[in-house]
């Protein structure tokens, strides 16, 4: 069988690895910089992943069973777009604009009534003074077409308001931004599978970000620490979701927060959650293959979802010096839990503006939430851990 991967960094790589292991054909889109999977791809075609006309014809001549990508919102575009062109499994285009595009998000969730943030939409004539007439401070403001914290910042006083629209604008593809009551409390993602309609929960990760103004990812925990009572509601608000932006099949993640125990969606993406929550955590937590379920959807198959058992995954992300230091004193202790890293020293550990521009990674499994704990002190700090 031939599939079509549409990207080629850290988190496609997994994916190319994982089709490479059940002898399915690669064939991958992308361009060569910053093309980590491009060593491992059968076949590596270098075009950018939004040129989706030259990719399908491209396709079309190869004669593929299906087309994926995983952890990017962009490449979603692409992947529909070729899915629905040659009649493959995937989502429609209608979905695609919905799950893509933050500010139309909003519109489906506000028909649906499904529990979101208040919100208006902002182009580059946008009088600040209509925004506050709409929304109380303080506010986020996001582009509505990036992902990856990119262009995303917090606001708390007026004055600040214009150069976080600025930063947001500069970011959009679309020159097009929202802006939305800030939720406190929380947050999470939460994972779910998709079989024609059907939406199977996997797990919920827990986000430790970089906190206000721009909510960098720095960790994320899977299990996160949630109520019984409260993932209950969480996943019932997900499902609403999910419908309202009619995800039919494979990978989505959903963004909530969760204030005074009642769980708000900050956004869904109809794809594998990136960070290697998708790809990584899942596995190492649950035992269920996430990338293999999304691989054999995509060609038309179904995986039966089985866990495996109940442990716990974490990712920590580095961000400067001081973390690097803090590895490499404290690695007898965090060795035994390492499952994978990559760690960047000779980057010079530039300003962190996005989860773009980390300067690596670790990966952890753990038996218990108290092996996580002794760990979380180590390279968090109990200051960071502002859960």
């Amino acid at each position: 069988m031939k599939i079509a991967i549409i990207g080629a960094n850290e988190y496609q790589n997994k994916l190319i690895l994982k089709c490479k292991e059940k002898n399915i054909e690669t064939h991958v889109f992308a361009w060569e910089d910053g093309a980590i999977g491009k060593e491992n791809a059968d076949f590596f075609y270098p075009v950018s992943i939004i040129e989706k006309d030259i990719i399908l014809e491209k396709c079309k001549e190869i004669g593929i069973d299906g087309v994926l990508s995983v952890g990017s919102d962009l490449a979603m575009l692409t992947v529909n777009y070729i899915s629905d062109k040659m009649n493959l499994v995937g989502n429609t285009m209608l979905c695609t604009v919905l799950s893509t595009n933050k500010y139309r998000m909003r519109e489906a969730f506000l028909k649906n009534r499904v529990k979101s943030p208040k919100y208006c939409k902002v182009s580059g004539d946008k009088q600040y003074e209509d925004i506050l007439l709409q929304l109380s401070l303080p506010v986020i403001v996001k582009p509505t077409d990036r992902s990856g914290s990119r262009g995303v910042t917090k606001v708390e006083k007026e004055d600040d308001l214009k150069f976080a629209i600025e930063l947001a604008l500069n970011e959009s593809f679309n020159k097009e931004i929202i802006v939305e009551e800030y939720i406190g409390g929380i947050e999470y993602s939460m994972e779910f599978f998709t079989d024609k309609g059907k939406h199977s929960f996997l797990a919920i990760t827990e986000k430790f970000t970089t906190g206000s103004p721009h909510f960098i990812e720095r960790a994320h925990l899977q299990p996160g620490t949630i109520g019984k009572e409260v993932l209950i509601s969480a996943i019932d608000t997900a499902i609403k979701g999910l419908n309202a932006l009619e995800i039919q099949d494979g990978a989505s993640h959903v963004e909530i927060k969760v204030q005074d125990k009642v769980p708000y969606i900050i956004e869904i993406g109809a794809r594998m959650g990136g960070d290697f929550i998708g790809s990584d955590l899942v596995k190492l937590s649950t035992g269920i293959d996430f990338t293999e379920l999304v691989m054999d959807k995509a060609l038309g198959n179904y995986t039966e979802i089985k866990r495996r058992w109940n442990k716990y995954s974490f990712v920590f992300f580095i961000f400067n010096l001081d973390d690097m230091i803090t590895i490499k004193e404290n690695y007898s202790v965090l060795e035994p839990f390492i499952v994978e890293k990559e760690l960047k020293e000779s980057d010079g550990f530039a300003n962190v503006t996005d989860s773009s521009n980390r300067h690596g990674y670790i990966i952890f499994q753990f038996e218990s939430y108290e092996e996580f704990k002794n760990i979380e002190k180590i390279l968090l700090g109990v200051e960071e851990n502002e859960r």
